[in-house]
């Protein structure tokens, strides 16, 4: 009886947290296959080169990812097919505790995504919350003659609708754009305060004298100690937002793009921008001409290729040159738009939801 209960509280904490871990990530498929590419990079280069070859996948291997997830935290929790689920649970885990740890030892992706943006864990904090749910899940294997042998119809039917939901949610996330936005550029956000401590940042000093390390809050003026390091002591006030600029062969257009109302057309690949609804956005900025709200064209680019991209679909507004993670981060469709009153977020779309001019025009009336 006591070890029934010790297994159902095991299944419980580490089903939840499956759950709770791809439900996030359903949220933000497209965040998860940017980090996916991240590690096929690192590995490419590192481990093997066919991993350069899985990159064009990485959304599809993001949605199978966090479906299974989702699905496998369920069928835990509710017994459904124990055996094949703690198997299942058992390579997962080990492929993550891999990954985090050759993440936190090499420093080559330095966020795992386990949470996407919602909660971040440095690579060492994600590799002891993946060795605990080893052991975890460990447990559950050596046990798993102990663990359910049948599950109710009904379990089946629940596992089946949360398999359904989580692909169905998944694609609409992908088609549209994440349904809670946990970045830094999110709407509501006023992009250069982000931009900025949110208090003054405190710094402790460590130095030596003597063979013994000494900790100040200031930085002392006896000269007979020797510096050995200079600590933050608030982490938590530090920008949000760090790597924000947008340039041309003219120089920084980060204030003016701060400035007034802007209507930003955010690509973050050129190879991979989607015509699909390129017309709509042609319309748009057309439209915006005689208004006073400036559209301004923003990507991951050289100059060369932003004004040969001007040029071809006639939109003859400012293009700026920006760095594909900041445009990644801002948004997550390529291309996507973004509305902007005096660097505050007012809306973002999906080029699938491009607005029209009145749609826009209505932001900045309100």
């Amino acid at each position: 009886m006591i070890k029934d209960g010790f297994l159902w509280v095991i299944r419980v904490l580490v089903g939840g947290l499956f759950i709770f871990s791809g439900l996030i990530k359903v949220n933000d498929p497209v965040g998860t296959s940017i980090k996916l590419e991240e590690y096929f990079d690192v590995f490419s280069n590192d481990i093997a080169g066919f991993f350069f070859y899985l990159k064009p996948f990485a959304l599809e291997f993001a949605v199978i990812l966090v479906v299974i997830e989702v699905v496998l935290g369920v069928m835990l929790i509710l017994g459904v097919k124990s055996r094949f689920t703690v198997w299942a649970l058992t390579l997962m885990i080990l492929f993550f505790t891999f990954l985090t740890f050759f993440s936190a030892y090499f420093n080559k992706v330095t966020d795992c995504g386990c949470f996407g943006d919602a909660i971040k864990l440095t690579p060492w904090q994600s590799f002891y919350k993946d060795l605990i749910l080893l052991v975890l899940i460990a447990i559950l294997f050596l046990f798993q003659l102990d663990l359910p042998k049948k599950s109710p119809f009904w379990a089946k039917i629940v596992t089946a609708v949360c398999f359904v939901l989580s692909l169905a949610l998944s694609v609409l996330a992908i088609r549209n754009l994440p349904f809670i936005d946990f970045r830094a550029y999110k709407v509501g956000v006023n992009i250069p305060q982000n931009m900025l401590p949110s208090s003054p940042l405190q710094y402790s000093y460590v130095m030596k004298k003597d063979g013994e390390l000494l900790t100040f809050d200031q930085y002392p003026s006896d000269e007979t100690l020797e510096f050995v390091e200079m600590n933050l002591k608030n982490p938590e006030a530090l920008p949000k937002i760090s790597d924000f600029a947008v340039w041309n062969d003219d120089g920084d257009f980060s204030a003016e793009v701060f400035t007034g109302d802007k209507v930003l057309i955010l690509v973050s690949s050129m190879l991979k921008v989607s015509d699909s609804n390129l017309e709509e956005i042609d319309q748009l900025i057309k439209d915006l001409k005689d208004s006073p709200i400036q559209p301004i064209f923003v990507a991951a680019a050289s100059q060369e290729e932003i004004t040969s991209f001007m040029s071809e679909r006639e939109w003859g507004i400012l293009g700026l040159q920006a760095d594909a993670t900041v445009v990644k981060t801002m948004i997550r469709s390529n291309p996507g738009i973004m509305l902007l009153k005096d660097g505050k977020v007012l809306a973002k779309y999906h080029h699938n939801n491009t607005p029209t001019s009145s749609e826009v025009l209505d932001f900045y009336i309100k």
